[in-house]
């Protein structure tokens, strides 16, 4: 990868928002696209030693994506477990930003209330050719952001992230 390209996340809590941003060396329009479509989802939303075998996504306001995260890697105690999530879209700005409820669901999408919501709100920065992407996700409670941050979440998006990078790194050859 360029060396030109920020590959490290930038984070910071505010209040009960967390917020990250990473530069991708692809055309925003593109990076909309790995966020919008499940053929690309599916290629890159999971972490290192998961995959995403079920990505089914209605892409419009009021429309559904369902997903499941199937770990894949013997060497992980979570080897075979399934961790399943519904977003809700709540605005869609083609190609500037994305607003979802995102949400732990079981199988049949009956979200799971004793585990934290986020609204997330992504926006698609245009910088010369390349795309700042900020994921901006407001907890309901800043105690329920620290329950996010102790399950590890930012190595978990720094993990997927990487895999979009490598996909969009693909996808322009």
């Amino acid at each position: 990868m360029p060396n030109n390209v920020n590959t490290k996340i930038t984070s910071k809590v505010e209040g009960k928002d967390l917020v990250l941003e990473r530069t991708f060396d692809a055309p925003r329009e593109l990076v909309f696209q790995a966020f919008s479509k499940a053929e690309h989802l599916e290629k890159w939303w999971s972490t290192e030693g998961w995959s995403t075998p079920v990505c089914n996504v209605d892409f419009r306001p009021g429309g559904v994506w369902q997903y499941c995260m199937k770990c894949t890697d013997e060497n992980q105690e979570e080897y075979g477990m399934e961790s399943w999530g519904k977003a809700v879209y709540q605005d869609i700005q083609e190609p500037e930003k994305i607003v979802l409820i995102d949400s732990f669901s079981d199988a049949e999408g009956n979200i799971l209330e004793d585990m934290p919501s986020t609204k997330m709100t992504l926006t698609f920065i245009e910088q010369d050719g390349k795309t700042k992407l900020v994921s901006r996700s407001e907890y309901p409670t800043a105690e329920e952001l620290q329950a996010v941050l102790d399950m590890g979440v930012l190595e978990g998006v720094t993990q997927t992230w990487d895999k979009l990078a490598s996909l969009l790194e693909e996808l322009q050859k």
